[in-house]
């Protein structure tokens, strides 16, 4: 069966199942005493017996300063984990009438109702004054959201700003002296190092559990977006449902990251969990309190990974027979890998001196750094190994921050789109344009009242002939000019101010 990815923002108020933990018992041809008092004194009979037993002189002496312990970083890091309580507006089809019923008139009819709806996860105090960190998903389309804290006090929460592209998102409270949590290197874990997951799973806060770093830089496609960012930490602690956005935090107590999700074949926990490691959440959460949004750098390629399936698919007609790196299979027109010099066909090796030895590794590191900052790349390019210093760029192919009111206009817009055929634009005289597919709340295509179908071909008076070309608009959306294509009318929407 497919393993299911699920993100673990919870609903509150869900019922507790008790029931009754497991023993594992171990065979032993003779009894053997398996635990041990850690108070108990040194001439104590439990050592005295097992300090004898045949064998034991293998091991190396139990020194405890040698070993973690993990009751520092649980009893600190606990205070500064919140329990994040939405409320949302929830539509849905017009309760079950008999008298439509009785008249074969479709269940829904008219207006459809709305209610209030509560979920909930986890947060974490990222400041003495009040900023929380949290996922998307957990605040996403929230009307109202209440933080409760580890000593009982709640507060209504901004939300400062959000990123699905990396599930991050930015609370601010107004209080002042909160315990918070210092940010550690998530580029510094190594494999099999503790870690400990603390949030409210199950409406359950200031639960903790135990694990260890089971892999990093994970891709696992689990964010919809095309520019999404994916190099999770995958651990083995334990989180379930009402843990999302609660802390990854190492020994020291130290957040090295945000837990988002968890893999799956029932909805619980089943021995996989993933977290946004720091790096990419202390980027995001700069961006998010300067500038409202993400100033999110692109390198400009499309890109994949070299390893046992591109090169038993493609290995013969690209002359590549060793794995690593990352094969740039198209380069943006406009973009920073343009710029540089950067071409098809071309295998990056290093960035800033890192390996690339997967794709998620490669969307990190560029996922950390903003429009115009540089970075060196080392690559290969037929026998050749080149050094090529890259500015990066936006989607629109800048290099200048943007403000919140200059998103990018395919978010903006608030819609789905699809390609128009050549036989569509020939048919109505156009050279290209963008279907409306589907029309969100919130975007100017829903406030302009925007019909599915429309075919867009202007925004901002700009000239817009394929999807692409959204994502090279940055500026704010002033006016859409299009084409329905069922009525052959022409159609102009303004901004009114």
């Amino acid at each position: 069966m497919k393993k299911a990815l699920i993100t673990i923002a919870g609903a509150l108020g869900c019922a507790l199942v008790g029931g009754l933990g497991a023993v594992a018992v171990l065979k032993s041809e003779a009894p053997v005493v398996v635990a041990q008092d850690s108070t108990a004194p040194s001439d104590s009979p439990v050592e005295a017996s097992m300090s004898g037993a045949q064998g034991l002189n293998h091991f190396t002496a139990y020194a405890k300063e040698n070993y973690p312990d993990l009751t520092y970083a649980a009893e600190n890091a606990v205070q500064a984990v919140v329990n994040v309580e939405v409320v949302m507006t929830v539509r849905g089809q017009s309760s079950y009438d008999p008298f439509f019923q009785f008249f074969g008139i479709p269940q829904g009819y008219g207006a459809p109702s709305t209610r209030e709806a509560k979920a909930g996860g986890s947060g974490v105090i990222i400041t003495e004054d009040g900023y929380i960190v949290t996922n998307n998903h957990v605040v996403d389309n929230a009307t109202k959201v209440k933080v409760k804290l580890y000593d009982g006090r709640s507060f209504e929460a901004k939300v400062v700003g959000t990123d699905p592209t990396t599930d991050i998102a930015l609370l601010k409270v107004e209080a002042k002296e909160l315990p918070f949590l210092r940010f550690g290197s998530s580029d510094a874990l190594r494999l099999g190092e503790w870690v400990l997951a603390i949030g409210s799973p199950f409406d359950l806060q200031s639960t903790i559990t135990a694990g260890i770093v089971s892999a990093k830089a994970r891709n696992l496609g689990a964010i919809p977006s095309q520019y999404s960012i994916e190099s999770f930490i995958q651990t083995d602690a334990a989180v379930n449902p009402g843990n999302s956005g609660g802390a990854l935090v190492n020994t020291a107590g130290e957040l090295v990251g945000i837990n988002t999700l968890i893999q799956s074949q029932t909805g619980s926990y089943i021995g996989y969990s993933f977290a946004v490691p720091s790096s990419i959440v202390q980027k995001v959460v700069v961006d998010l309190k300067e500038y409202g949004i993400v100033q999110r750098a692109l390198l400009g390629v499309q890109y994949q990974e070299i390893n046992d399936d591109f090169i038993e698919r493609m290995g013969e007609q690209t002359g590549i027979s060793e794995i690593g790196g990352a094969y740039v299979a198209e380069v943006t027109k406009d973009g920073a890998a343009e710029a540089a010099g950067i071409l098809k066909g071309d295998i990056i090796l290093s960035i800033d001196g890192v390996k690339i030895d997967s794709s998620a590794r490669l969307s990190e590191i560029i996922g950390k750094h903003r429009p115009n900052d540089k970075v060196k790349i080392s690559l290969k390019r037929g026998d050749k190994v080149k050094q090529i210093e890259v500015t990066l760029r936006n989607r629109a192919g800048k290099t200048e921050p943007i403000s919140k009111d200059e998103v990018l206009v395919a978010g903006a817009l608030g819609g789905e789109f699809a390609e128009v055929s050549a036989k569509v634009a020939r048919q109505f005289g156009i050279e290209g344009g963008v279907r409306v597919t589907a029309v969100k709340e919130g975007g100017f295509l829903a406030k302009a009242r925007v019909r599915p179908g429309f075919i867009i071909t202007h925004i901002n008076e700009k000239a817009v002939n394929e999807v692409a070309d959204l994502e090279r608009i940055s500026d704010k959306i002033t006016s859409v000019d299009g084409i329905y294509p069922s009525t052959g009318r022409a159609a102009s929407y303004s901004l009114v101010e």
